[in-house]
């Protein structure tokens, strides 16, 4: 069995959907192999194969899952609608909502030959051009996003638009009181301003919820060939993910070399206020109030964070890298109270 996955199940269910490779006998279902991708500190994710299909499955962390997370029907179903637009997203293989196969949800997607590009060193091969055009890439495919009709694709029913900002800070707040073991100072401040400062949303669109560089596939031709983890997606204001950029593409003591650092103009990157001034180009959407949605990013990624810590310490963790993760909520939460302010 690998970490967190039953690969004797796994095989027996998957036998539907994988053809026998030759000297197999039919009805003899083939035996997957498992291995786990590095990286991701929420849902797990794991490249598989059967020795003919090459595919990536998705399962919710071990342990401690707090409420609306971790959903494997939204991500799958968000793709799903997406592959008819021009968001790249892996093609979608099957859903298995039956906790019994595994021990969890989850779902199955083809694998994208690509790149990660989650630190420094992963650009470091990229010429100044070459870094401008992927933040411009990535720009670009946001705005594509946010330009979907949600009806046209089947998601109208995929979220609440109305009311989306003020509920963002109240469930973001509910979830650190569900996983916090600890006092985390200015946590509280921080929240408080957010919810006394919420701005009025200017459209409603399909948001991705974790919108970033190491979340996307690049191809070896520089190109985006898909969006990836989709497990807060929901109907929202598209300023929460544009928001969401300079919290993980500028510097932030006291995280560096813990949360992603491959996009920021101090390894190269465009500056962000330009890449925000193409988005508000391409969306028509006035960008002038975007601190209040930065400062949301940050209290939503301490509260992930706090959640993973909160695994962490329980002994309901899978990899490595997750005995530091604690140490940033403090920082994170101090970077949002700056930029609220």
């Amino acid at each position: 069995m690998a970490d967190g996955l039953d690969l004797d199940a796994l095989s027996g269910y998957l036998a539907q959907f994988s053809n026998a490779p030759d000297g197999v006998e039919p009805g003899s279902p083939p035996r997957w192999q498992a291995e786990l991708v590095e990286g991701g500190k929420s849902n797990l994710t794991y490249r598989i194969t059967d020795g003919l299909h090459d595919w990536v499955l998705r399962r919710p962390p071990l342990g401690h899952v707090l409420a609306t997370a971790h959903d494997m029907a939204r991500e799958y179903r968000v793709m799903s609608a997406l592959a008819r637009t021009p968001v790249p997203v892996p093609g979608m293989v099957t859903l298995c909502e039956d906790a019994s196969v595994i021990g969890a949800p989850f779902y199955v997607m083809e694998f994208v030959e690509g790149a990660i590009l989650r630190h420094a060193q992963d650009t470091a091969d990229l010429d100044d051009g070459g870094r401008t055009a992927l933040a411009e890439q990535l720009i670009d495919t946001l705005a594509d996003l946010h330009e979907v009709d949600p009806a046209q694709v089947g998601l109208d029913d995929f979220g609440h638009a109305e009311g989306f900002l003020p509920r963002q800070v109240r469930r973001w707040t509910q979830q650190l009181e569900r996983s916090r073991t600890r006092d985390i100072p200015g946590s509280d401040e921080l929240a408080s301003g957010l919810a006394q400062r919420v701005p009025a949303s200017q459209r409603a669109s399909v948001v991705h919820g974790d919108y970033r560089l190491d979340n996307v596939i690049v191809g070896p031709d520089q190109k985006i060939r898909a969006v990836l983890d989709w497990e807060m997606a929901t109907l929202g204001d598209p300023l929460c993910d544009l928001g969401l950029l300079p919290v993980y593409a500028l510097p932030v003591p006291g995280i560096a070399g813990i949360v992603s650092d491959g996009m920021g103009p101090h390894n190269g990157f465009p500056a962000m206020e330009s890449l925000i001034e193409r988005y508000a180009d391409r969306s028509g959407l006035d960008v002038s109030g975007l601190s209040w949605y930065t400062a949301l990013g940050y209290y939503k990624l301490a509260v992930i964070c706090e959640g993973i810590h909160f695994r962490y310490v329980a002994g309901q963790t899978v990899g490595a890298g997750f005995d530091q993760i604690g140490s940033i909520v403090e920082p994170l939460i101090s970077a949002g109270r700056e930029a609220l302010s």
